[in-house]
């Protein structure tokens, strides 16, 4: 029995130590990915600002092709709305909002992942010599919660790598359109 105290005894301190250590955690979330698209920053606004044309280069289409998705909203900018529902473990199921849309420049989205919490994305659009540096970002509050705040170290690894990935289909996806259309190539 005293041995089994002790057993007890460890797992709480060490349940409690790890929570304390938790708060001295990052509390906020930030992870960016860019690439450079040889193409005008309204060949690549057009991908970004329409739902419709997300999984076209998503990087998380690919993983479950039964999933479901529904828009809402206008077609593209401001209001558009994507609800996702997937059993994949890396879809999940979510809402995405676009709440800011600047012609050729910057789409901000909202992101609810219901129990898995909420967060802002932004995609940043200037305009480059080789044609466009596109920036996919990310960024959420973690809040009090020590499990997030631990889960939160590893966010750039696992939304990163999506990212970059996602951004090296849509770069291959617009650079492909801007070679069919030779309008939409910078000067």
């Amino acid at each position: 029995m005293q041995i089994f105290k002790k057993i007890l005894f460890g797992l709480v301190g060490l349940i409690v130590l790890l929570a304390v250590i938790s708060q001295f955690l990052p509390g906020q979330v930030h992870v960016e990915r860019e690439v450079t698209i040889n193409a005008a920053p309204e060949a690549v606004f057009v991908h970004i600002n329409n739902f419709r044309k997300f999984n076209e280069w998503s990087p998380w289409a690919p993983r479950d092709p039964e999933a479901k998705y529904v828009f809402d909203g206008p077609e593209d900018g401001v209001g558009a709305r994507m609800t996702w529902t997937s059993d994949h473990p890396q879809v999940g199921s979510g809402t995405q909002e676009i709440i800011e849309s600047a012609p050729y420049s910057l789409v901000r989205t909202s992101l609810d992942f219901g129990q898995d919490g909420q967060a802002v994305a932004f995609f940043n659009i200037s305009a480059q010599d080789a044609g466009s540096k596109v920036v996919w970002g990310f960024d959420s509050d973690l809040g009090r919660n020590p499990i997030a705040r631990f889960m939160g170290l590893k966010f750039d690894d696992w939304i990163g790598a999506d990212y970059a990935a996602g951004l090296a289909n849509l770069k291959v996806l617009v650079e492909a359109g801007a070679q069919m259309d030779g309008s939409q190539e910078m000067p």
